[in-house]
């Protein structure tokens, strides 16, 4: 059983808390880094299927000491002002800790996306898009919002092009009142995979840095057994670059209906067409299938990646898990208490903070492209086509042989949209994780990664503070 979300906030708040006992900081500052600045409550109608409906939403500000604030919304049928804020606290630390200029926020409306046809769906979105504008809960200075569960490109689109007809005056600079957009309106390449690719990036990170255990002292994930929870976008994505890339067998995946299970690893990319066809994971050929079963995240592998909701992991079931290592790909899928007995246990976490950061850091990305009005890379693709053809040349020249043939065009390519975006996000994945692994390694006494990370974040948050005369 899942804890509530008064439960996640209460968690979030322990952490901050347990992370404020290693730093000194001025009388009153730590009690400001913690509270939410500001929680908003929307509530609107919209006319459908011939009568009125009511909606309530949220909107929340952890942190104004960088602008503009920067944070998902989400669409879930059991969304609260708790989650919200829990969530918003996460964005302060998570953007602190990868050094992007935001502050946290968080979002929600309270609503099941799967009950509304897509016409449907576009009058709530642009409704509530209204209702944030009028508060100033929107724009590309002030509150940028982004994808989260329930949401996507196309929500995304909406937005924007809402607050364009609201704002005409702004058109400028109107794409970048929110990020996740599609390429042809705004987006930026690599933005849909961006937090399963910083998945991957993290766990490289860690299994490189001699100074960890690894997994059980192995370096790679080459026929590891990894577990993922939950198949949405972060999980497909984490769960194909391990496996495909990497050499991991995925031997599990577990959804809200239930489990399938493959000793030999799972073909995530067929698993993933069967869950567009069919609308669950059940019942694919290459598996077994246990409907209804819960308990998919216990069985043993060496990688656990929980990336569906909060509270996967708790008091009630962190006994009977049973991995080496787990990833946190999801916004607080381990609780307080789950993180303690999992740590007592020999279990190594990945922060969230730091494992599920790859959305806001290529959302980054996409803002900086929106303001710039430039495509990455225009300026300077084809200096570098010519540069490494003149390299190629003097190699071929120098050598007497031919440049191989297998890796000519790869060598000579320029370096498209996704190449760059790419590289930017696997260097903010490893310099964070160098930062988190040296603080470990000069105050020991944090004793694990999310505590290194808390500190790190909360740190930088309070030399903001500092810097604004707080």
């Amino acid at each position: 059983m899942q804890v509530s979300s008064a439960g996640f906030l209460e968690s979030v708040d322990q952490n901050f808390r347990h992370a404020m006992s290693f730093l000194d900081l001025p009388e009153g500052l730590a009690e400001r880094i913690i509270q939410c600045n500001s929680t908003y409550t929307v509530r609107f109608g919209v006319r459908l299927r011939g009568r009125m409906y009511s909606f309530i939403g949220w909107r929340s500000v952890h942190s104004e000491h960088c602008e503009p604030v920067k944070g998902g919304i989400r669409y879930a049928s059991n969304a609260d002002a708790e989650e919200v804020e829990a969530l918003a606290a996460l964005m302060t630390l998570k953007c602190s800790l990868v050094d992007v200029p935001f502050g946290g926020s968080k979002g929600a409306l309270k609503i099941d996306p799967r009950e509304w046809t897509p016409q449907e769906l576009e009058r709530i979105t642009r409704r509530f898009t209204q209702e944030l504008n009028k508060r100033g809960l929107i724009g590309p200075g002030v509150n940028v919002p982004a994808p989260d569960i329930g949401t996507g490109e196309r929500e995304m689109a909406w937005m924007m092009d809402e607050f364009r007809r609201a704002n005409p005056t702004d058109v400028v600079n109107a794409r970048a009142c929110v990020t996740g957009k599609p390429l042809w309106k705004g987006g930026i390449a690599g933005r849909t995979e961006a937090t399963g690719r910083g998945v991957q990036f993290a766990v490289q990170s860690y299994l490189r840095d001699t100074r960890t255990q690894g997994l059980d002292g192995r370096r790679n994930l080459k026929d590891a057994s990894v577990i993922v929870q939950g198949f949405g976008n972060v999980g497909y994505h984490a769960a194909k670059f391990l496996s495909e890339e990497d050499g991991a067998r995925v031997t599990v995946v577990a959804e809200r209906d239930g489990y399938v299970v493959n000793p030999d690893g799972l073909p995530i990319e067929a698993l993933k067409q069967h869950q567009i066809r069919t609308g669950s994971i059940l019942g694919f050929e290459g598996a077994r299938s246990f409907a209804g079963d819960m308990t998919g995240i216990e069985q043993r592998c060496d990688v656990l990646i929980p990336a569906a909701m909060e509270n996967a992991v708790h008091a009630e079931n962190a006994e009977r898990i049973n991995a080496h290592l787990v990833v946190e790909a999801a916004n607080g899928p381990v609780t307080f208490e789950a993180d303690t007995i999992l740590r007592s246990r020999g279990v190594t976490i990945l922060p969230d903070l730091y494992v599920n950061a790859g959305g806001v850091v290529v959302s980054y990305f996409e803002w900086v492209k929106n303001l710039t009005h430039i495509p990455f890379g225009l300026m300077e693709r084809r200096r570098r086509e010519r540069r490494n053809q003149t390299i190629a040349a003097a190699l071929e020249r120098m050598t007497g042989k031919e440049f191989p043939a297998d890796m000519r065009d790869e060598f000579l390519e320029g370096g498209a949209e996704i190449d760059l975006v790419r590289s930017g996000l696997e260097d903010v994945m490893r310099s964070t994780w160098a930062r988190i692994a040296d603080l470990m390694e000069q105050r020991p006494e944090l004793g694990d990664y999310r505590t290194a990370a808390y500190v790190a974040s909360i740190r930088q948050v309070a030399d903001a503070y500092g810097a604004i005369g707080i």
